[in-house]
């Protein structure tokens, strides 16, 4: 484990949420809570003064909801190392499509277990997308191609990309993580993070959340896809 500590900023509107959330990040040895938002201004200011590395976002809040204050700090260069991981109330919440079109690196619900919050942390921190297979994300994939969808796709979008880099974004926008993308096209883990980082350099993207956007709205991945 790196002996970096991720600073993370907590943004809900509900004072009692934030506190227990703020126990229980500070329960592990490799975080702290760095600041504390009640609305989505405040979110956005503190993740540029408190110097944090991931922000936990609810969606519904006042002033600034957190899909405006999400795309706010994707948005600000001088933030460009900062990675939102987005608080739901419900899976079903058709807002996360658009939270994570705004910039979220991944979403959970918020009765999710307290382990699986401190790892969702580390694993957007880490700069991966936490968009695991299930009905989750079949959900984002039936939003992402709906007809009303918006175009989200950089110039050329994956046009621009190799037949082996086109591979590894299909594989990418089906949940695989590094080692399961060598497995399945014979490759060394560190070749298929050397795919997968200069997929995200031709694309303009900031993680795999992204690339997973990009997947889908091309119709590379269609929904229901295995």
């Amino acid at each position: 484990m790196s002996d970096r500590t991720i600073r993370v900023v907590l943004a809900d509107d509900q004072t009692l949420v934030r506190a227990a959330f703020a126990m229980l990040v500070e329960s592990a040895r490799d975080m702290e809570v760095v600041g504390q938002a009640g609305t989505g201004r405040e979110a956005v200011e503190l993740a540029r003064t408190a110097r944090a590395d991931l922000v936990v976002m609810d969606l519904r809040m006042p002033d600034l909801d957190g899909i405006e204050a999400t795309r706010l700090i994707a948005a600000d260069e001088d933030l460009a190392g900062v990675r939102v991981l987005v608080l739901t109330t419900y899976d079903t919440d058709e807002h996360v499509v658009e939270a994570l079109r705004a910039g979220a690196s991944g979403f959970l619900v918020k009765d999710t277990r307290p382990a699986e919050l401190l790892d969702a942390i580390r694993t957007v921190s880490a700069g991966d997308a936490l968009l695991s297979p299930g009905p989750t994300a079949r959900l984002i994939a039936r939003l992402l191609r709906a007809p009303t969808a918006p175009p989200a796709l950089p110039d050329g979008g994956p046009d621009c990309l190799s037949d082996r880099e086109k591979e590894v974004l299909t594989l990418v926008a089906r949940g695989l993580n590094n080692t399961e993308i060598a497995d399945a096209l014979s490759l060394s883990p560190l070749t298929a993070k050397t795919h997968v980082s200069r997929i995200m350099g031709k694309l303009g993207a900031r993680d795999r959340a992204q690339l997973v956007i990009v997947a889908y709205e091309s119709g590379m991945v269609a929904p229901g896809a295995t």
